[in-house]
């Protein structure tokens, strides 16, 4: 049985599912959020003494109030990527400890894992071992690169995956400022499209009653949300090119200074466009504007001639005379204030957890919500805190103990 001070009664579509997690860093420890966001069961396998990567990862660093000892410290980092999971202490290279990871593969829906390629080989834990031991298990497999191909090897960080997947050739002020996004975007998608590849594994497992692979990476995840940009190129031949706030296709869309600061609008229709025009006296046949090709076409232009318009307008008031009007608008926000919004707590964006050791936290939330046919909310809202570095040990290792006694 768990410790009952982290036991929570997690409601879900994946309630009863039980994950392995060998991951660490950021992509595989996303996937595993996500499940457990969805009620499924979470052991997370850390190395003995530091655990996964990202309890490294800082500053910032907090710890327990009037403690000064290092060993008591999270990393803010970890705490992002581990909610609702219990964590275990293996040694893998050790017999017993790779016995007890043994039966919780037995026993496992899914496993995840984000080695290089060839690693859980060379520790005796291949795929054909695992699926020997649990022909129903799901494996989910996240590289930098791709397990094979030319340079499938290669180890996979974010802002590396960014650079060599073409997004930061799109990103920055201009074609001369390539810029990363300002999250690790390649890592979190990585995870997304894994969970995304798991729910379908574990879907036709329910048909075949066998297990599957799911293989994903880095690289594939960001050219999976290449959109517009990919057919840009392989269709119409235009390699896009980083250009700031603006839209590539569509104008006016993108941020435009006014008297006290900037607001971003969205004219993604000919209707908006009159709508537009017609509440700033502009005129919407100005030759050379008449389309939204025509605009595109004529971008620095028609940003001076809407940001001369702005110019008289601080940015609460603008916002108000969009509103009115009906064109799509917004302010860019700190990541201080997103988290003040009442917008954003109304949707469950922020929960409360409390920590083994550090108390009540607050944190960014799941977002998914689930409703029943009756409109009613069904969403997980009681939540655990990541756990502190093999804090379910001993609980973990006296459940197997129990379900395995006849």
């Amino acid at each position: 049985m768990t410790d009952t001070t982290r036991t929570v009664t997690a409601n879900g579509p994946l309630t009863g599912t039980l994950v392995v997690d060998l991951s660490r860093a950021l992509a595989g420890p996303q996937a595993t959020m996500m499940f457990g966001d969805l009620g499924a069961r979470i052991i997370k396998v850390e190395a003995p003494g530091s655990g996964d990567d990202t309890r490294g990862w800082g500053p910032p660093f907090v710890q327990p109030h009037g403690s000064d000892e290092a060993a008591s410290r999270e990393s803010t980092y970890f705490l992002s990527a581990n909610r609702n999971k219990e964590s275990i202490t293996l040694n893998l290279k050790a017999d017993d400890d790779k016995r007890v990871l043994l039966d919780l593969v037995r026993r496992a829906d899914v496993l995840v894992e984000n080695f290089r390629t060839g690693v859980l080989d060379r520790l005796g834990l291949g795929f054909d071992t695992l699926h020997a031991l649990n022909p129903g298990l799901v494996i989910l497999s996240i590289t930098g690169f791709g397990h094979d191909g030319p340079e499938g090897g290669r180890a996979g960080y974010d802002q590396i995956a960014q650079g060599e997947a073409g997004l930061m050739s799109l990103t920055g002020s201009n074609p001369d400022d390539p810029q990363k996004v300002g999250t690790p975007i390649a890592d979190l998608l990585a995870g997304m499209y894994g969970a995304y590849g798991v729910l379908a594994a574990l879907h036709d497992r329910n048909r075949t009653g066998t297990g599957r692979v799911v293989r994903t990476s880095l690289l594939a995840s960001v050219i999976g949300v290449h959109g517009f940009q990919s057919t840009r190129w392989t269709v119409a031949g235009q390699v896009g090119r980083a250009q700031g706030n603006h839209h590539a296709s569509i104008a006016p869309y993108g941020l435009f200074h006014c008297a006290d600061g900037f607001v971003q609008i969205a004219v993604g229709s000919e209707g908006l466009w009159q709508r537009f025009c017609a509440g700033f006296d502009l005129d919407p046949a100005t030759p050379g504007l008449e389309t939204n090709g025509h605009r595109v076409a004529h971008r620095d232009r028609l940003i001076g001639i809407v940001e001369g318009v702005f110019a008289g307008w601080k940015a609460a008031d603008l916002l108000d005379r969009l509103d009115e009007i009906g064109v799509p608008a917004g302010k860019v926000r700190t990541i201080d204030e997103v988290y003040a919004w009442e917008q954003t707590h109304s949707q469950g964006l922020v929960i409360d957890v409390d920590h083994a050791t550090l108390g009540r936290l607050q944190l960014a939330g799941p977002p998914l919500r689930f409703f029943d046919t009756n409109g009613q909310e069904v969403t997980r809202t009681a939540h655990t805190a990541p756990p502190t570095l093999g804090g379910d040990s001993t609980a973990v290792r006296a459940w197997l103990t129990e379900d395995a006694t006849p």
